[in-house]
């Protein structure tokens, strides 16, 4: 399978060389992830319940979705600044009721340029709503013991809610041990196993939820996409983004497929799709011809294509072909725009309900 850029000056574009994929594809989700460049061998798959929503979009939404004649654009921004007002009025609401402000703590080990950027980034978004944030930084050759006592301080710290290391850890550092030593209470990322594992049992329910995931099944909400009884097919299977989408799907009563590495013929999954959520990393894989008519296309996938054009000499192209979906499909996220604005958005609403669960506040 060969993965070309579908645009209109496809004649120029190509993929950017390994090292400049994997830094970008790192720019996205929730930071610098130990995640697998691109490449044309499909699909290597990476890394993400809802805030409570209307049923019906607002009518900001509904505005910008019947003013195209082709796909409606899902706008991640314009939904992810909501979200953000609403928690910031919220936050608001706790402070002066209670006199507590929501916690976030973030963890880095190591000089990454990226990951550094990805916490500076964090902190602006806590201190748009109104979030305290904590930041402890290490050195790359710190031990997993110093990494866990800062894990074990923050666990047992009452002014923080949420705490999230960032990822990649150093090679030396055993990632599951790390993330399974941060408290259940406070796993605003939603990767803790018990909380995948009571999002996967019906009657049961997650502390949190990832936030990628959390944020795609946000946006069909928001501008009132039906889910239920509908086909939903997810083309990834990671423990990031794929699986938990797939299982937040289910949960909404979709049939849900899942499209991954091993299947033959991929693109007759899609074909029966309502609902796709497409996240592997693989710029413009999904073709219009691998879409129904009037689906839904949720684009998760971030990746560079060289492009002379551009002044940075790249630009960034989802999964989906965006110039063939949008002729066919009856509404899709734009790439960037879609999800990635909502990724962070999930993870100040995580730390905003982690305060409220642990202080009882309605």
């Amino acid at each position: 399978m060969v993965c070309i850029d579908c645009s209109s000056s496809s004649a120029t574009a190509r993929l950017l060389p390994m090292s400049h994929q994997h830094v970008a594809l790192r720019r996205f989700l929730r930071g610098p992830l130990n995640l697998r460049p691109p490449c044309c061998s499909f699909p290597r798959t990476f890394k993400t319940l809802t805030v409570h929503s209307s049923a019906s979009p607002s009518p900001v939404l509904a505005a910008s979705i019947t003013s195209e004649a082709s796909a409606k654009v899902i706008d991640g921004k314009s939904v992810a600044k909501q979200i953000r007002d609403e928690i910031t009025t919220e936050v608001s609401r706790m402070k002066d009721a209670i006199g507590v402000i929501p916690g976030l703590a973030v963890i880095l080990v190591g000089d990454r340029k990226d990951s550094a950027t990805y916490v500076r980034n964090k902190k602006k978004s806590c201190e748009s709503v109104g979030i305290n944030s904590y930041e402890v930084r290490l050195p790359e050759d710190s031990t997993e013991q110093e990494l866990l006592k800062f894990i074990s301080d923050f666990n047992d710290d009452p002014s923080v809610h949420g705490i999230l290391v960032q990822l990649p850890l150093p090679s030396h550092m055993n990632e599951q041990n790390i993330l399974n030593a941060v408290c259940i209470e406070k796993d605003v990322d939603g990767f803790h196993p018990l909380n995948i594992g009571r999002l996967a049992m019906r009657g049961r329910e997650p502390t949190f939820v990832p936030c990628t995931p959390k944020g795609c099944i946000e946006l069909l909400h928001r501008y009132g996409i039906s889910i239920k009884g509908k086909r939903a097919v997810v083309i990834g299977r990671s423990n990031i983004v794929g699986m938990p989408a797939a299982l937040l799907l289910q949960r909404e009563d979709a049939t849900v497929s899942i499209v991954h590495s091993r299947t033959k013929n991929p693109e007759e999954f899609t074909r029966q799709a309502d609902i796709i959520i497409s996240a592997v990393g693989q710029p413009n894989m999904v073709r219009g011809s691998w879409i129904k008519p009037g689906a839904v296309i949720i684009d998760v996938g971030i990746n560079p294509v060289e492009d002379p054009k551009s002044p940075r000499g790249y630009r960034l192209v989802g999964d989906v072909c965006y110039e063939e979906a949008s002729k066919i499909a009856s509404a899709i996220t734009p790439v960037p725009g879609g999800v990635g604005p909502m990724t962070i958005a999930m993870l100040l609403s995580n730390t905003f309900i982690s305060a409220k669960r642990i202080h009882n506040f309605r």
